[in-house]
């Protein structure tokens, strides 16, 4: 069955072939473009077809190569991207500010033939233009010049953000041999940090900055010493301070990063970067934005207050700790949580095995959009941790992915979604189906169990699982139209947390837990605690996402950035209206924030919240017919999921839910009403 999905030869790609088969399809282009801007009149055979084959050829080719760089990282393949990027960079800037090829495009809008288009093609053809404009065509020569080589510089200095992160996060370590001083871990950690000593041929435990190790540490360790020593080391990673001061320092990056964007947007005839990022979006302007979150600021905050008080008080009373500090709060909170709520997020892992969940959420996919997924062996994978699913409706194959789920060394962080391949009817009428990469970062498998989520990385599945649906369940067959393509950045996370919802259903939760030993289901008891404590802390964890719009918002609304200490204040000034805790001053947070400074989050950290409120809004339907009604889930594919980006988000949201979107839902969820 994999031959339908074109997927990649992976044990066919060698590092040093990537940058001339990247120069090879380049020139191609290149070529196929002077035929394109020869035609007299352009139609949607004889030019956008033939454009969008130039727009997938490279992403077929180079998705998989990007895909590698995140998740097997070496230096020699990080030079080769390095390279590759910037001739992608300088190729799409030549292509958006090509005058000429602009003329076609608008010749073709002009047509008699375009008031036959599907919707999808005519805003495929609407966003060209637009991006046209954003790309700087309208410049004089020597002003697109230099539009050209701030994209350049931008797209370097991505890259080297993401290399330091990764880089600091891999040099820090800590051994230790006496099992007394990680007093507090569950075994399930303590077994997670054996391993990874014997990976490195080491007696004892290692602790490493990988994410399940920094949790684990920082929420069960008693000792109170090694929880700040490792707080320390993540919150400092690639900056000024900590432990590595200095040696993968991003300031200067930040810095010039900031000054690049800005200089953009006035070329562009913008204010600032945050308008410009703003033009694409759903939102209106940066005003609308910072009003929405202070809002939701100012109904938070006096619930975050209450809850901070309490864990004070807890610490003081409980813990011998008399002054909460930053790295005291996760612990606190797991020791309260458990205490109060007679639940622990270790002592729910049994309940959540890897296999189990996959099947649950399985199910849940199939029933609200009909569909059925499978895991499928003999695929050409680049990695044993990776196993690839495909997706049908009834007999016929409509998708696949490759699932991703276990943290390692040179693997970036975090969990995403990214395309392999999109969705998109080819010149000769044949159908290219979408495949994604799924992407997380759990605790891999130890001895013969199988890998053991916590309630939270199921949601985190879930989400990325969502995203995965939204490129994966497309209708549309215009290439940049279907999947996530061209959907506006504040409301491509609806899909994503929208599913996250089932995380917290009893109906769903049977289909998804069972005893890794027993096969028995989340007992009546936990379920009833867990419901119970969804919303602890909810207040403190919403200021904290306020927090980062907010600085996301704010820092790329100025033009006065010259120095990473100015960074520092901004987002000290936004911490003095939103926080409610205070990190130690040593804390460098900002280096770090991949998701603005080496991903598509610049001024659009906001999309999060703003796409809350849409979610929390849509599934409230679910609550009101059912949580599996099956008219309700064939509605949200067809209006939503299966519309790309082929209408505005607004209007696939009011098609769906019949009206504008409230936050009451949200506020509810939360908790915060």
């Amino acid at each position: 069955m994999h031959t339908l999905f074109n997927l990649p030869q992976f044990s066919a790609l060698a590092v040093d072939t990537i940058e001339a088969g990247l120069d090879t399809i380049l020139a191609a282009n290149r070529r196929q473009l002077d035929t394109l801007l020869a035609i007299g009149q352009p139609d949607w055979h004889n030019f956008a077809l033939p454009l969008q084959a130039m727009d997938m050829a490279i992403e077929d080719y180079f998705a998989p190569v990007s895909h590698l760089n995140g998740v097997q990282n070496s230096d020699a393949l990080r030079e080769v991207y390095q390279r590759c990027i910037a001739k992608l960079t300088e190729y799409s800037s030549d292509l958006g500010q090509n005058s000429a090829l602009y003329a076609q495009y608008k010749k073709l809008a002009d047509s008699p033939a375009f008031a036959g288009f599907s919707p999808a093609q005519q805003q495929w053809l609407r966003h060209a233009l637009r991006d046209f404009h954003l790309s700087g065509v309208d410049l004089p020569d020597d002003k697109k010049n230099r539009f050209k080589a701030i994209q350049a510089r931008l797209a370097e200095l991505s890259q080297t953000f993401s290399n330091h992160v990764l880089d600091a996060g891999e040099a820090w370590s800590k051994a230790l041999d006496d099992v007394t001083e990680l007093a507090g871990l569950p075994a399930s950690a303590l077994a997670m940090l054996a391993q990874k000593a014997q990976q490195k041929n080491l007696p004892g435990y290692l602790l490493t900055l990988d994410f399940p190790v920094y949790q684990a540490v920082i929420s069960y360790a008693d000792n109170r010493q090694l929880r700040r020593e490792i707080y320390l080391a993540y919150m400092t990673r690639a900056s000024d301070t900590g432990p590595q001061a200095g040696q993968f320092d991003n300031s200067a990056v930040m810095v010039e990063i900031l000054q690049l964007r800005y200089e953009l947007a006035q070329l562009l005839g913008y204010d600032n970067y945050a308008v410009c990022s703003l033009v694409s979006k759903m939102a209106d302007s940066v005003e609308q934005v910072s009003d929405f979150l202070l809002d939701l600021a100012d109904k938070a905050r006096p619930f975050a207050e209450k809850e901070l008080e309490v864990l004070a008080d807890y610490a003081a009373s409980e813990c011998a700790i008399d002054q909460l500090e930053s790295w005291d709060v996760a612990y606190v909170s797991e020791k309260y949580r458990q205490q109060h709520f007679q639940l622990s997020e270790e002592a729910l892992r049994p309940y959540f095995p890897l296999p189990k969940v996959l099947d649950g959420l399985f199910a849940i996919a199939g029933r609200l959009f009909d569909v059925d997924i499978r895991c499928q062996d003999g695929v050409d994978s680049y990695h044993a941790d990776a196993r690839f699913y495909h997706i049908c409706r009834g007999d016929e194959a409509i998708a696949g992915f490759y699932l991703d789920a276990f943290a390692r060394d040179k693997k970036r962080g975090g969990a995403w979604m990214a395309d392999c391949r999109s969705r998109w009817q080819k010149a000769d009428g044949s159908l290219q189906l979408p495949v994604a990469f799924l992407t997380c970062n759990f605790r891999p498998a130890t001895g013969d169990q199988p890998a053991l989520l916590s309630h939270s990385e199921v949601e985190t599945l879930f989400h990325e699982f969502g995203h995965g649906l939204h490129h994966m369940l497309t209708g549309e067959q215009v290439a940049g139209i279907s999947g996530i393509a061209g959907v506006e950045w504040d409301a491509v996370e609806l899909p994503s947390q929208f599913l996250e919802n089932w995380c917290w259903d009893r109906q769903a939760l049977a289909l998804l837990s069972g005893h890794v030993e027993t096969g028995e289901p989340l007992p009546a008891e936990m379920l009833d605690n867990m419901l119970a404590a969804k919303n602890f802390n909810a207040g403190m964890m919403m200021l904290r996402q306020i927090e980062f719009s907010l600085f996301d918002m704010l820092l790329h609304s100025v033009s006065h950035i010259q120095h990473a200490d100015q960074i520092q204040e901004l987002l000290e000034q936004v911490r003095d209206r939103v926080a409610v805790i205070r990190p130690p001053d040593m804390v460098r947070f900002q280096h770090g924030f991949s998701h603005i400074f080496a991903g598509g989050y610049a001024a659009g950290y906001y999309s999060y919240k703003w796409a809350e409120v849409l979610s929390a809004d849509a599934f409230s339907l679910f609550e009101e017919r059912g949580i599996f009604d099956a008219q309700a889930g064939q509605a949200f594919l067809h209006e939503v999921l299966e519309k790309g980006s082929s209408r505005p988000a607004a209007e696939s949201f009011r098609a769906f839910r019949g009206r504008d979107p409230d936050t009451t839902a949200l506020l509810r969820h939360s908790g915060l009403l």
